[in-house]
């Protein structure tokens, strides 16, 4: 099936399009309306053409007059359009070698995406174009592994067989482990046979038993054990083979976020996909980022240039509301992906040869006399574990006759104080209190109930069901039930009973739960779609809901995120959102969280201290790899930037290192 979002042009004639182009640029001034809407709505076969039938009419050179007549990005834009692609590719490459500095990004890109063929034509286009030796030019112009790796891709040599040996794939996950997680050092040259020859089905399982038997993701180990730009090339390899659409949706995404557009990333992505697989990058950037390619381009671009990209994207998925086949794939691979088991790791470990009383003591030095050695009680209460600051607790009571909360309440201030003194509760007690303060006084902080009561387990609700009634002398479930309303109270109060399952998977009633979620038949009412959605969300057991999820993917090609986002709004939406996502990859969850805190300006200093606290000994290490894996940059990183002073040196000592 054709995936391109340009197509032939029906009733095409060079002829005809060689004059319109002329015309529009014969007089003072051009029609830039007039070569666009016809350059972006003509293959590229047709454009070659349509350059030789101008020649033929004009003596002239097409391309020559069009950059004449037009400026800036619209013409680069343009001129692009007028390459076969690996004369484009080939252009593309020279620019990024050429005069000072090397731009490694758009090697990377070419080379990690394109088929052998593309690679073959790519070479032969060089030669013709520069009379020049690609693989020469290459050699020259970079060094080391990232060279290696390179002149492997260059050959075109990628195996293409479908046909997979288990054994092959089990020995090469194999090697790939022992090549780096379990060597001193790294064995590069084991990473770059592997990756660069063998077939992409065959990479795609190996990449799945990698993550069984190192258990982690291998995108995770090469960023651990590689370095500089032949990591960001192995990188784009792995992301090419699980899936290309994906490799450029977010290549796209980073070209147009934040201030300033790269525009050559921009123009080179949505020329050389246009006929290729444009269609499956847009479902797959609708889905992912939650919202359409169009639009972003809309926002982020204006004029001549904006309405040409407009045409070449082909369509504006968010009026469209649809999830294509291609997404489909990704969010199951993702499913597959968070099925396989994978150790739980806090950042805060017991001490070893742990003193309660002389901790006390260093606590009460610290705090004793004019001013508080703000340094000494972060040392203390960020390397101890829970257990062990409520044995402080109860030392520092003995030892002087005093409450430590008290005193720490007394000489901390600000974000530190809130930080110190939640540590110092245990957690049931301080998911208590954020509740509490979630409810009471005017207003409902909905946020807050939905992080807390949709990612906590049975032991962990009932624990704080017994906390907060023993702190405020009421149940949870009657303060719940009397600030929230309709479906969402339903929700927290289901959530708040914990008994969901907790046994494993049954296929057969995973297959009719999806059936029942997927049910959207006109006579069901609004009101059986959320009490459905709610009977098997916060009941099913996670391994159970894991299979639901897959088989809703097998059933209706949508993933039950964007189901739900579709079909619900408001607080019920978020929260069944909150659920699915817990269940398919909870450390992720939170990272995403914790760098909606951070990003942009300001911080929300409540949402990263409860976060920062809650999970420092549960799976902020699995937090801090998802974060660097989603987001390209470490948690530490990003708390190290975004907040100050001893607020920020307790953040780091829980966050436990830089990645």
């Amino acid at each position: 099936v054709y995936r391109g979002s340009v197509k032939d042009f029906q009733g095409f004639d060079a002829n005809q399009d060689a004059e319109a182009l002329y015309n529009a640029m014969k007089g003072f001034g051009s029609d830039k309306e007039a070569i666009l809407d016809l350059i972006t709505s003509r293959s590229n076969k047709q454009r070659v053409e349509i350059c030789q039938a101008y020649k033929a009419l004009y003596g002239k050179d097409l391309i020559a007059d069009l950059k004449y007549e037009l400026t800036g990005k619209f013409e680069r834009l343009i001129v692009s359009l007028m390459r076969p692609p690996a004369y484009g590719d080939a252009k593309e490459i020279k620019d990024a070698i050429s005069g000072v500095g090397t731009d490694e990004k758009c090697l990377i890109e070419i080379l990690a995406s394109r088929t052998n063929q593309e690679i073959h034509d790519l070479v032969a286009a060089y030669k013709d174009a520069y009379e020049r030796d690609l693989e020469a030019d290459i050699v020259g112009d970079t060094s080391g592994h990232f060279k290696k790796m390179l002149v492997v891709l260059l050959q075109g040599a990628r195996e293409e067989d479908d046909v997979v040996s288990e054994d092959l794939v089990e020995q090469d996950a194999k090697d790939l482990l022992e090549a780096g997680e379990l060597k001193w050092g790294t064995d590069e040259a084991q990473f770059i046979y592997i990756l660069g020859r063998r077939s992409r089905q065959h990479l795609r399982l190996v990449f799945d038993e990698y993550l069984k038997i190192a258990g982690k993701p291998i995108e995770r180990s090469i960023r651990g054990e590689l370095s500089g730009d032949f990591e960001k090339l192995m990188l784009a390899v792995v992301k090419c083979i699980r899936s290309t659409a994906e490799y450029f949706a977010e290549r796209l995404y980073k070209a147009m976020k934040g201030l300033g557009t790269r525009d050559n990333t921009l123009i080179r992505i949505m020329v050389s996909r246009s006929e290729i697989d444009m269609l499956d990058i847009r479902e797959v950037f609708r889905t992912k980022y939650e919202k359409s390619l169009y639009n972003m381009i809309k926002e982020d671009t204006s004029g001549e240039y904006k309405k040409a990209l407009l045409k070449l994207c082909g369509g504006d998925d968010d009026a469209a509301g649809e999830f294509f086949p291609e997404a489909a794939q990704v969010a199951y691979r993702m499913w597959e992906l968070s099925a396989v088991k994978v150790e739980l790791r806090g950042t805060v470990q017991p001490a070893g040869d742990f003193n309660d009383d002389g901790d006390a003591q260093v606590l009460r030095k610290a705090m004793k006399g004019l001013g508080t050695d703000e340094g000494a009680i972060i040392e203390v209460v960020t390397k101890r574990s829970n257990a062990q600051r409520q044995q402080i607790l109860k030392a520092y009571k003995a030892h002087y006759g005093r409450d430590l909360m008290a005193d720490l309440k007394s000489e901390l201030s600000g974000s530190l104080a809130k930080l110190i003194l939640g540590l110092m509760l245990t957690p049931a007690q301080y998911d208590a209190k954020q509740l509490r303060k979630a409810v009471e006084g005017a207003g409902t902080d909905e946020g807050v109930l939905i992080e807390i009561m949709a990612t906590r387990n049975n032991q962990e609700i009932r624990a704080i069901n017994e906390a907060y009634q023993e702190a405020y002398h009421k149940s949870l479930e009657d303060d719940l039930s009397s600030d929230t309303s309709g479906h969402f109270k339903r929700i927290l109060v289901s959530l708040a009973l914990g008994n969901r399952d907790e046994g494993p998977e049954n296929q057969t009633q995973a297959h009719e739960d999806a059936k029942k979620l997927a049910d959207v038949s006109g006579s069901d009412s609004s009101d059986s779609l959320e009490t459905r959605f709610l009977s098997i969300l916060c009941t099913r057991s996670y391994p159970h809901l894991r299979r639901v999820f897959q088989e809703f993917i097998k059933m209706t090609n949508h993933d039950v995120e964007h189901a739900i986002k579709k079909r619900m709004s408001g607080d019920v939406r978020d929260a069944f959102v909150a659920i699915v996502r817990s269940v398919k990859n909870k450390p992720a969850f939170f990272a995403d969280k914790l760098y909606k805190s951070m990003k942009g300006a300001g911080t929300d200093e409540r949402t990263l201290t409860r976060i920062m606290i809650s999970r420092s000994e549960i799976d902020l290490f699995n937090i801090r790899g998802e974060f660097i894996d989603l987001f390209d940059k470490s948690l530490h990183h990003m708390i190290e930037k975004d907040t100050s002073g001893d607020y920020r040196k307790a953040l780091l000592a829980l966050c436990g290192g830089e990645d």
